[in-house]
């Protein structure tokens, strides 16, 4: 226990040198400071000669209180990060994953597997806008190869499948064979 402790320890510390090399640069937060922050990730309630040390050597005791609770906050948003993506593997019903209805709204598909788009900020903050802006905003651009990736594991199978619509605007798009670009 104790050895796995200490590697647990001895890997928190060890991003410290670098945090520690860019607060001097920056001059924002002291040594001290961080020593005190990455410590008070480590589990106090195991008593294990490593975690001690690293304990005695930055405050003088760890108890459960508000203290403790101001120095870790900075360190919670980074820690407890939501995922970019909201994605269910496993949903309750089924047991199987769920398309993100976000992208179904946001994002076109067209049956080669490229993805459509609308411009960032095409509806926002328009009165401020010149018109030429504003009408190159309300284009639809693709998607590149990561994002169309990604977009097809956001989305099942239905999603994928090929639709045939009356007056399809994007019916020459929805086949790639010998594009000229």
């Amino acid at each position: 226990m104790a050895a796995t402790m200490s590697r647990y320890v001895s890997g928190l510390v060890r991003p410290l040198s670098t945090l520690v090399r860019c607060s001097r640069a920056t001059g924002i937060v002291s040594a001290a400071q961080q020593t005190r922050r990455v410590a008070t990730i480590s589990y106090p309630h195991v008593q294990t000669p490593s975690s001690l040390a690293v304990t005695a050597l930055t405050t003088p005791s760890l108890l459960p209180t508000a203290g403790l609770l101001l120095r870790v906050a900075p360190l919670l948003p980074a820690m407890l990060a939501p995922p970019s993506r909201m994605l269910t593997y496993y949903s309750l019903k089924y047991g199987k994953r769920k398309t993100n209805r976000s992208v179904v709204k946001r994002f076109l598909r067209l049956h080669c597997g490229l993805w459509l788009r609308r411009k960032a900020g095409y509806k926002k903050k328009l009165w401020k806008k010149m018109p030429a802006h504003k009408k190159r905003l309300r284009e639809h651009v693709f998607c590149n190869k990561t994002q169309s990736r990604l977009l097809d594991k956001m989305t099942g199978r239905f999603w994928k499948r090929r639709n045939w619509y009356l007056n399809d605007p994007y019916l020459q798009y929805h086949d790639r064979v010998n594009p000229k670009w």
